[in-house]
Formats: structure tokens, C-alpha cells, sequence
């Protein structure tokens, strides 16, 4: 996750983040609709992304949003913060993944109908993947997984998936096997020497194994 003009002091900890720490230091709460199209195929996903207060808080005081000082955004002051999170860069893939069976769908690069708001302390943004090719459910069951590869952003689905222009599906949000996530991480720290700078460490790339999913079926 980068917030492209959500202020530097978020990226400051992205800066001093290393694997050492092996645990995410921002919070997403994600909300997810599956849209089909008249023929029902899965042609995107609108995706919410809710801010953890911590970094709400960093990024409106470290870029002077509060201009008023009483707390809260107004619409006047939420206007420098529209598509604060939406200018991605080549590296940033959306932290999203479409998959069948052992299949990655391609996506669209790229947010569209991107929208951004605050509410009750949290920095709020709403955003559509569209896929290249609209895909049939029919031929399998469709795994939607928001996460983060290197581990540096937590998301946590909240609520029940919705599902938009078909009336036969269903979407199930599944925990990761958290004994499997250990023995990732595990092996991932495995793989660095203690002696080497956090800039030739990275990010451990383990993000996926903790990621929670929603299995999307259709039909009978």
C-alpha cells in the first residue's frame, strides 16, 4: 500500500519498517462487491479501503489537513486528500489478486472510479479493479485475496462481500492457516543474514500466506 499524497510521515515508518519486525505496520479494513455484467461474468471488483487511526492521524497532522484544528475533516479539507492513495506507481500492483483454481486473472492496471472521504477518524477510499477479460464463475470458483506481498500492510475483510448483477452467487470469507503462515515467515527469516543493512534485507514476501480470501461461487 503506498499513500501517494497522504503526507511523509506514513512513509517515514514504511522507510524504518525491516524484516526484523515481520509484522504489518499499517491497518485496512477492506470491503468488497463483485459486479457482473449482463451475461453474468465477473467483470470487477469495487474495493474500500479503511484507514487504522494511527495512520489516519499521521498522514492529516504531518500534512496539515486539519486545518481547523477541531478533529475532523471537513469537505473543504478533504479536497488536497482526493486520490491520496490513488497515484501508483509501475511497482504497485493494488495489493489485490483475482485467481481460479491455480490461475491469476489479469487485471486492468490501475484504480478506476476512485472516490476518497474521512468518517469517524479513518481516511476512507473506494476504488475498481476491472478485469482484462470478464471471466464466467461458471467454469470455476473465483478466489478474491487483498494483501499485501510484503507483509507491510495487514487487510482484514469486514462484512459480507456484496455481489452486484447476479442473484445465484455466493461469497465466503475464509481465514489463512495461520500454522502455515508461521512456517513461511519462518522460512523467509531463514533466508537473511543479520549482519546486512535493512536497504539489501527487503520485505519479507510473505503477505499472501496471511491474507484472508473470498471463495465467490456460482449458480448450482
Amino acid at each position: 500500500m503506498k499513500m501517494a499524497r497522504a503526507g511523509s510521515a506514513a512513509m517515514a515508518l514504511l522507510a524504518l519498517a525491516g524484516p526484523a519486525a515481520a509484522h504489518p505496520h499499517m491497518f485496512v479494513d477492506t470491503r468488497l462487491e463483485a459486479i457482473f455484467d449482463g451475461g453474468g461474468r465477473l467483470t470487477a471488483v469495487r474495493i474500500t479501503w479503511i484507514y487504522d487511526e494511527l495512520t489516519t492521524l499521521m498522514s492529516v497532522t504531518d500534512g496539515g489537513y486539519d486545518k481547523d484544528g477541531d478533529g475532523a475533516l471537513s469537505v473543504a479539507e478533504m479536497e488536497p486528500l482526493q486520490g491520496f492513495d490513488m497515484e501508483w506507481g509501475e511497482d504497485f500492483l493494488g495489493d489485490f489478486q483475482i485467481s481460479r483454481g491455480a490461475e491469476k486473472l489479469a487485471l486492468v492496471p490501475g484504480p478506476q472510479d476512485w472516490t476518497s472521504d474521512w468518517k469517524d477518524g479513518h481516511l476512507i477510499s473506494t476504488h475498481v479493479r476491472r478485469l482484462a477479460v470478464p471471466v464466467d464463475p461458471a467454469t470455476g470458483p473465483l478466489v478474491l485475496k487483498p494483501f499485501d506481498p510484503g507483509y507491510y500492510t495487514a487487510y482484514a475483510i469486514i462484512g459480507t462481500p456484496e455481489i452486484t448483477g447476479r442473484s445465484d452467487c455466493t461469497a465466503q470469507v475464509f481465514e489463512p492457516d495461520l500454522t502455515k503462515a508461521q512456517k513461511a515467515l519462518a522460512a523467509a527469516l531463514d533466508e537473511y543474514n543479520p549482519n546486512q543493512s535493512l536497504e539489501e534485507m527487503g520485505y519479507l514476501m510473505i503477505g499472501e500466506s496471511y491474507a484472508e480470501e473470498v471463495r465467490l461461487t456460482c449458480g448450482d
